[in-house]
This record gives C-alpha cells, structure tokens and sequence, in this order.
C-alpha cells in the first residue's frame, strides 16, 4: 500500500497568524503615533483647525498670551444668548484697574462701553469718547490700552470680525459724517492689523448717522450714537440686535 503523504505545514489553518501579526504591527503604529502626538507642541496642534463648541477655532497666537480673566471672558460670550446677566462682570474683567489709561475710570468706562448680544454673535460697542479724539478719526491716548485688550479677545478665536463706524445726526446724511464713520473704523482695522491679525477676517463699514441706537434729539443719546461696533461673527445671521 502507498504511504500516505504527509500534509504541508503552513497551510491555511496557520493564515490567521498573518492577520493577527499586521493587526499588532497596526497597533504598535497606533499607539506611538499617539504618543509622539502627546508630546507635540501645543501651538503646532492648534493649527490643525481644532474646533471648540460654539465659537470658532482655537489658534496658536493666543497661547501663552491671553491673560486668565480675558480666557474667562470667553467662556461667557461662548453663548451669547446667555450673556446678559454677566455683562459687567465681562467689563471687569477685560478692562481692570491696571490696565485703563490714567484718563479712563471706570465710571467712564461703563458709560462708554456696551456688549451686546448678536444675531450674528457678539458686538463690543465703543463710544467715540473712548477711542478718539473729538471730531476725528486719529486714535487718542486712551484707545491702546482699551483695543489690546480686545486683541487679547479676538486671540482666542478666529471668527470673521465687522468693525464699522457710526455718527450722530449732526449735518445729516453729509459726506463728513459718511467719511468720519468709515475713517474710524479703518482706524481701529489698522490698529488690529498692526498687531499682525489676519487681514481676511476682518471687513470694515462707515454707515454714517443712518443706524442710530439711541435718541438723537438729546445730547447724550447723539453722543452714545457716535461710535464704533467690533461683531464678532460666531452666529448665523438670525436678524439685528436682542
């Protein structure tokens, strides 16, 4: 009788050790990617379009910038729907004592300054008295301090930004109003440019006395109506102001 041949080792019951060996070796892969990963510099990471819940993108500028009050002022705007009750706690912490100009209290600042919540997001509204110098669209001493602390705000995200500028009813619809407004708000775009923002994400708008917020039959509402908006667009536009 023939001797039976003996069976090849190796066959097809041995094929799983192949598959259980590239899945180890994908593994390995796996695992020192994530700790070369882990050991990345963070300001690298965050260029890697790293999203937060509800507003924007996280950069590399703001890390080891951005002050902890101001990072804490992000966390209340993040939702602007819910921002009305903290308002001043927003204003104390983005302009404290030590950085107002000597000119600046903050009795000044509270009266000159409103953060309203936006459609679109959220708009910091500057009176002319806070950034400029009367009947003129040339920065006054004051505004350095008060527009890098909005810097500082505007490190922590990268949400398109609308600086306009706007005058009270005094000479009405006239071509100074029309040039004033506009020449502010390039003003205040050419100081965040300067700091080396990204151009892009700004757009800039002089509506001269055409969208007032208050009563322009007194002397207090025109000079509230002279100002310039800083939105920070994180929301779909929805309609005008809440």
């Amino acid at each position: 009788m023939a001797r039976r041949k003996r069976a090849k080792s190796g066959g097809p019951a041995q094929m799983w050790l192949v598959t259980f060996g590239d899945l180890v070796t994908l593994l390995l892969t796996f695992f020192v990617l994530l700790l070369s990963m882990s050991s990345m510099d963070h300001s690298f990471l965050t260029r890697i379009t790293v999203f937060t819940k509800d507003f924007g993108f996280l950069t590399d500028r703001g890390a080891g910038k951005v002050p902890s009050r101001v990072r804490m002022v992000y966390e209340l705007i993040e939702r602007p729907q819910d921002m009305l009750l903290p308002k001043d706690r927003i204003k104390d912490l983005l302009f404290p004592d030590d950085v107002l100009p000597d000119m600046i209290d903050k009795k000044t600042l509270q009266e000159n300054l409103e953060i309203l919540s936006h459609p679109e997001g959220v708009a910091l509204v500057l009176s002319d008295r806070l950034l400029f110098e009367t009947a003129s669209a040339r920065l006054g001493p004051g505004a350095d301090a008060i527009l890098t602390q909005i810097g500082f705000l505007l490190m922590l995200n990268e949400a398109p930004v609308v600086v306009s500028g706007h005058s009270d009813n005094v000479g009405g619809a006239s071509d100074f109003n029309f040039a004033l407004s506009g020449d502010r708000a390039f003003a205040v775009l050419g100081f965040f440019l300067a700091k080396e923002f990204d151009p892009i994400r700004f757009s800039v708008a002089g509506y001269g006395p055409n969208q007032p917020m208050y009563d322009n039959e007194t002397e207090e509402g025109r000079a509230r109506n002279r100002r310039v908006e800083i939105l920070l667009k994180t929301h779909p536009r929805l309609g005008s102001y809440s």
